[in-house]
């Protein structure tokens, strides 16, 4: 089906979203002397989706999705997610990888990029990618259940490429890592998100780290 292609050009690390230019914490992580073997990075991975993905950023991504072309409620969902976003190196991250992927949406016609792109340009938008993901994703041609599977799948991947970017290890144990994470992606995808459930999500050693490493005179990611 169409879709299901649709979906997986979104999913593809060669779509030019911005996201090879964040590593999520994973750099954060290797620069506190975490040693990021293949049990040590699926454990990461399952972390941020258990307790930042599934109780905020899905959360939103869904919300976005249902809101369609409502800017007002857009812009809600932008600002409950900053205000959700602890560590601000992942709060800028966000948002530069939001507007990343609407300047690629906007380049490529999808429906409704152009007038996303005016709303963030009169900063009526903050950008932040869930937000953008759900209302381009929704253009684009996916349903709330495929949106969902390729958010998750986005954020796994994203940290196992971090991960061997920085050569903390092999391509083959990363994608290891990844494969074990997707069972759990389709169980969490499968939790109903309410209209009126509040944002959760805490990981607090995550965002530690982040702040130590914002200072730091030389980094590969921005985030």
């Amino acid at each position: 089906m169409l879709s299901h292609l649709l979906a997986l050009q979104q999913a593809d690390a060669a779509f030019p979203s911005g996201g090879f230019a964040f590593s999520n914490g994973i750099e954060a992580l290797a620069a506190g002397g975490v040693k990021l073997d293949r049990p040590t990075l699926g454990g990461v991975i399952a972390a941020v989706l258990r307790h930042r993905w599934a109780g905020c950023d899905r959360i939103v991504l869904i919300r976005a999705w249902r809101a369609g072309d409502d800017l007002d409620r857009l812009a809600g969902l932008d600002h409950a997610l900053e205000a959700a976003t602890m560590a601000p190196s992942l709060r800028h991250g966000s948002r530069r990888n939001g507007a990343a992927l609407l300047a690629a949406h906007r380049r490529l016609a999808t429906q409704g990029a152009a007038a996303l792109q005016r709303a963030l340009d009169a900063s009526r938008l903050l950008g932040h990618l869930p937000v953008l993901q759900g209302a381009l994703w929704r253009h684009v041609g996916l349903d709330e259940a495929m949106a969902m599977e390729v958010s998750g799948y986005t954020v796994a991947s994203g940290l196992a490429a971090a991960a061997v970017r920085l050569g903390c290890l092999g391509a083959l144990a990363a994608q290891a890592a990844l494969r074990d994470a997707l069972p759990l992606i389709a169980t969490l995808s499968h939790h109903d998100v309410g209209e009126d459930e509040p944002l959760s999500g805490s990981l607090p050693w995550l965002d530690i780290a982040c702040a130590r490493h914002q200072s730091a005179s030389l980094r590969l990611f921005a985030s």
